[in-house]
């Protein structure tokens, strides 16, 4: 009897022995200069920790796919931008800087000093005003499907009128919007998820969100945050939207564009084995 009882215990047992403890997320809550409360995730240990930015409308679950991978050789976090996820959202304005200051409010609170920016969309100009507030702790910044020509200039009455559908309907919107992000063929579920998850959104939020993080293609600030940042700035793009490798170099001291190739806005999601290779060689051009 005993050694049956072994022989069911047995496996339960290596399966907890396998498990490291470091690889669990940690979950706790930064307070952001405004009070807001920003929900954060930490798996694994290292030297460097690597922190991983959503997009507009999205949360920490965008990068399911990475932090398993990475968090055995580094310290991973992933959060929840204010507005988004699991953090508060009684901010006024979502601005690029204000998200900033939460990426600012995680790695003062988890005393950071070795810091390399991971960003999706949106996120690409979050990681960038982050590493424009923390010389001293951000080493590198990755951009994923984003930065695509940061020199680009675009009328205010364009951006009013990309906004507008949102205002008028921001669910259709918003699927409609997410649907274009994807190339024929693309996994119908995934497609399913991330069209109901990023229209699910809080409205008000999302459309200040969109209006800051749009704006500074009008005012030339996408351009203009670069002229302080001296670090490695790297990007893993898709072809979807076409990239300006040469204009970027004209305003990123250091630029280094890798290319994804045959998935939509979210290859960390569409194709994370070839992604996540790409996101360890452009992590090793930063640290070397």
């Amino acid at each position: 009897m005993k050694q049956r009882i072994l022989l069911f215990l047995l496996p339960l047992l290596l399966l907890t022995g396998c498990a490291s403890p470091q690889l669990s997320p940690r979950h706790d809550v930064a307070l952001s200069f405004d009070s807001e409360r920003i929900a954060y995730n930490v798996a694994g240990e290292g030297r460097t920790a690597l922190i991983f930015i959503h997009g507009w409308n999205c949360d920490a679950r965008y990068w399911q796919e990475q932090v398993p991978v990475f968090a055995k050789d580094y310290q991973v976090i992933t959060m929840d931008l204010a507005g988004h996820g699991h953090s508060s959202l009684d901010r006024a304005d979502f601005t690029m800087l204000s998200f900033a200051r939460d990426v600012q409010a995680v790695i003062e609170r988890e005393h950071i000093d070795r810091a390399i920016l991971i960003g999706h969309s949106m996120g690409g100009s979050v990681i960038a005003e982050a590493a424009r507030l923390m010389p001293g702790q951000v080493i590198g910044i990755i951009g994923v499907d984003t930065l695509q020509n940061v020199a680009e200039r675009t009328p205010q009455s364009v951006i009013d009128d990309m906004i507008q559908p949102f205002e008028a309907d921001f669910r259709t919107a918003t699927q409609g919007f997410v649907a274009s992000m994807f190339p024929a063929g693309s996994d119908p579920r995934l497609m399913r998820w991330i069209k109901e998850d990023m229209s699910s959104a809080p409205k008000d939020g999302a459309l200040s969100a969109f209006r800051n993080y749009t704006g500074q293609y009008v005012d030339g600030e996408a351009a203009a945050v670069f002229e302080e940042i001296t670090v490695p700035v790297v990007s893993i793009n898709a072809r979807l939207w076409p990239t300006a490798p040469e204009e970027n170099s004209k305003h990123i001291k250091d630029y280094r564009l890798f290319y994804i190739e045959d998935t939509g806005h979210f290859p960390m999601l569409e194709k994370p084995n070839e992604f996540n290779g790409l996101l360890a060689a452009a992590i090793q051009a930063i640290e070397s």
